[in-house]
């Protein structure tokens, strides 16, 4: 009788909720994605005459992402976003082994819309897609899955505003030692809270945005940088003011009184059609974070070290250029970013961001949907930081009905001072390797740094196919020619870590299958 008596309280719990269901539209949306990938990503040979990297040069792979919208009217609805993957095949860790049955099923971003009553104001609420405005190349400060909250209020046809709060980090300092406790000032002044504001501006042929982002991190997130690992960016590279490979001194890190410091970022991404068909786009990038305490670095020719500063302030211009044809689109584009100077106690003078996603290029950029069939095969240099480029494309080009390509050339080189390197970094290749120490890249992370005296040529070429309506195949394949000054006063004399590493060049050949709904 209890039994029975539970089962009839479920099933109308159950018919109570259907029933107050009725006025909510599902809607689902979809990408499936399967891959097969030939190559080396890495721009690392060997180190010591031993080899450096273990990673297949065949990798296979999928990922699943799925889009629930419940949508109750026009002005209210809520989504949720789920990603099966990344599943390498083979790969017990992520569900690709014999068996399958991978823990592989996140949550992507999982958000409510809403309007305010009887306005025109509209809110997103939740975990959510953030990207800054930007044009010609992507965004190359943020562009990444956030909690936030974004408000957005269109005054007319030509004005709107938006204004968003983000929290990329909170609650995840360990704490250290002190006395008799190991977690002392755990979860203490360890968030990071971003700011912005946008203004849209859309006139007959031109629109701009303008937009401003200031941000305050607790003195014990400076330290979650390296420790907390995030699906978007790698923090602890693109924010402060430490130098890629810095060997960090006896003392490491440095005390600081501050219980929180600022961070600031403004843009103006520009884009122009009134000229149409021609199509300009300039976008103007400038960041700043303050020091946070300071860090011992090791001087070159002996074991004791100078104190550098954690300060990191930079700037970036890129812009494109192309007029759009019947049989495709060609066009320019170019960069430009400001480098570090010969001196540690400064700072850095790179672009600082928080998860850049630059696609100009395809192998070192953010390129074919921004995702690789292999551990060594995803996008790098997505910040711009300390480099600059040129590049020539020839978008969509089709002669064929489904059939289109695009290909592209892009000469880069690095605005960095290469006095850093003879007086505190490691041996030639470390700071250019694509690989992180445990062998995977990280997105959104600064692998190239390159010097004024330093270049790299890239050829990428990417064909699509459209063989249903909601089934696609994309042919990619990319090559890197790296060519590093090695001479006594640049790459040659930075014998801060003691080894000698050989470069290579870096390549990638990949079919993609893309099912969406």
């Amino acid at each position: 009788m209890k039994k029975i008596l539970t089962l009839m309280l479920a099933a109308g719990m159950l018919l109570g909720a259907a029933s107050g269901a009725k006025a909510i539209d599902f809607k689902a949306s979809g990408e499936w994605l399967v891959g097969f990938g030939l190559g080396d990503g890495s721009l690392i040979k060997d180190v010591d005459n031993k080899k450096r990297h273990h990673e297949d040069t065949f990798n296979a792979g999928q990922r699943v992402r799925l889009q629930l919208d419940a949508v109750a009217s026009e002005s209210l609805s809520g989504t949720v976003f789920f990603e099966i993957g990344d599943q390498m095949w083979g790969n017990a860790e992520s569900g690709g082994a014999l068996g399958a049955d991978g823990k592989e099923v996140k949550v992507k971003n999982a958000y409510i819309d809403w309007m305010v009553p009887n306005t025109d104001l509209k809110l997103r609420m939740g975990l959510q897609a953030v990207a800054l405005p930007n044009v010609a190349g992507g965004s190359a400060i943020m562009d990444g899955d956030a909690a936030a909250v974004v408000a957005s209020y269109q005054f007319n046809d030509n004005v709107g505003l938006t204004a968003l709060w983000m929290r990329p980090l909170n609650d995840n300092y360990a704490g250290r030692v002190y006395g008799d406790r190991e977690d002392y000032q755990k979860n203490y002044l360890d968030n990071m809270d971003l700011f912005a504001l946008m203004l849209p501006l859309k006139f007959d042929g031109v629109e701009l945005t303008p937009w401003a982002m200031y941000g305050m991190q607790g003195k014990n997130t400076r330290f979650n940088e390296g420790e907390v690992e995030t699906a978007d960016g790698a923090l602890s590279v693109t924010l402060p003011g430490y130098l890629p490979g810095m060997n960090f001194g006896p003392g490491g890190l440095g005390h600081t009184g501050k219980a929180y410091g600022s961070m600031f970022w403004a843009g103006l991404p520009i884009s122009l059609t009134l000229w149409d068909p021609l199509n300009v786009e300039l976008d103007i990038n400038y960041g700043y974070v303050e020091s946070m305490g300071r860090y011992d670095a090791l001087r070159y020719n002996d074991l004791t070290s100078r104190m550098g500063s954690t300060e990191r302030e930079g700037w970036l211009v890129k812009a494109l250029v192309e007029y759009k044809m019947d049989w495709g689109t060609p066009g320019i584009f170019g960069w430009y970013a400001s480098g570090d100077d010969g001196n540690v106690k400064n700072g850095s003078e790179r672009l600082p961001s928080i998860a850049g996603a630059g696609n100009f290029t395809s192998f070192m950029g953010d390129g074919n949907l921004a995702w690789g069939t292999g551990y060594n095969f995803y996008d790098n240099n997505l910040t711009y930081a300390g480099t600059w480029g040129v590049g020539l494309q020839i978008a969509d080009v089709s002669f064929v009905e489904d059939l289109k390509h695009t290909f592209h050339i892009s000469l880069l080189g690095g605005t960095n001072d290469p006095g850093i390197l003879k007086k505190y970094h490691e041996r030639t290749g470390e700071w250019m390797a694509p690989n992180n120490p445990e062998g995977t890249t990280k997105v959104g992370r600064e692998n190239l740094y390159l010097t004024t005296r330093d270049y790299a040529l890239e050829f990428g070429l990417l064909n699509e196919y459209k063989i249903y309506d909601n089934l696609q195949v994309n042919l990619e394949a990319s090559y890197i020619a790296l060519w590093l000054d090695k001479s006594d006063d640049v790459w040659g004399q930075s014998l801060t870590g003691g080894d000698h590493r050989d470069i290579r060049d870096a390549w990638n050949v990949s079919v993609l299958f893309i099912y969406s709904f």
